[in-house]
């Protein structure tokens, strides 16, 4: 391991020596799995450096390691996770509202791959948030993405409804006909491959099984247990519509084997060798 002030010296390091660029939030070292806002605020710090570094141009991509949101919110910090803290420092970088730099996170692994609608929010404010604008913008930002992924292939998007049933004609829910419905027919007239509402409990199946090459769904947990059910080890969460390449592992922080030497890396791995491959690709997503 060597020390270094700045992803300019890496390139003079010899092969396989790991760099660290250390931080300067932590007066000293904090304990062990336990949640305090000096470890949130050194979190902090490391991701406004690790933005930065990718908004100059400095590094190529940016992969974070997990975050614990109730340390952030313990010191001071008014996002409730990475996804909306870059978003907001890559807005302010570019001189643009956070509003105007709309993005979305996608967990994928080696089987299935989702994008949310919404985040972090609670149950009930998603389903508000599931409105023709916000799901219709859900799909260009997706469909940006595979385009710069895969040019010239065109990108298979299911789309899962809101309610069991997928609303089963509006007997248990009407956002599938008023809003999400209307939201595939005009990605379709601009000429994505949309195809849905589905039944939001066999169309993730239906996507592992070849049929589909990305599910959007209408709330956090509805696209993430699919993938995390399908076994956290090769996961990788990928933020779509930022102006840089930004990836990380797709689970949390597990506090409970801090210290113990028995956390599993695999993640964290594929999230590093995701962003590797995503930066090949001109840099990043520009938003729609």
């Amino acid at each position: 391991m060597a020390v270094v002030d700045g992803p300019g010296g890496v390139a003079d390091l010899p092969p396989r020596c790991v760099p660290v660029w250390p931080g300067g939030a932590l007066a000293a070292p904090v304990p062990w799995g336990q949640i305090g806002a000096p470890a949130g605020r050194a979190a902090a710090e490391a991701i406004e450096r690790g933005a930065r570094a990718a908004l100059q141009g400095r590094v190529s991509g940016l992969v974070t390691a997990p975050v614990h949101k109730e340390a952030l919110a313990a010191a001071g910090v008014e996002h409730p996770g990475h996804t909306e803290y870059l978003q907001a420092l890559a807005a302010a970088h570019l001189g643009l509202s956070v509003a105007q730099l709309p993005v979305r996170m996608m967990l994928s692994n080696d089987e299935l791959r989702t994008v949310l609608v919404s985040i972090h929010v609670s149950l009930r404010e998603a389903i508000e948030r599931v409105t023709l604008d916000n799901v219709g913008q859900t799909l260009r930002i997706t469909h940006a993405h595979f385009t710069r992924l895969e040019p010239g292939r065109r990108c298979r998007i299911a789309v899962a409804g809101l309610n069991p049933h997928a609303g089963e004609g509006g007997l248990f829910g009407r956002e599938e006909i008023e809003v999400i419905a209307p939201a595939v027919a005009r990605a379709q007239a601009e000429g994505l491959d949309v195809h849905g509402p589905y039944a939001p409990d066999t169309v993730f199946m239906r996507a592992r099984e070849g049929a589909f090459d990305v599910v959007i769904a209408m709330y956090h947990d509805q696209g993430l247990i699919p993938v995390k059910y399908l076994g956290l080890a090769h996961g990788v969460n990928t933020t779509l519509g930022l102006p840089f390449v930004r990836t990380s592992p797709d689970h949390g922080t597990a506090f409970d084997l801090a210290g113990t030497g028995r956390a599993d890396p695999s993640s964290l791995l594929s999230a590093i060798l995701a962003a590797r491959g995503g930066a090949d690709w001109a840099g990043a997503d520009a938003a729609p």
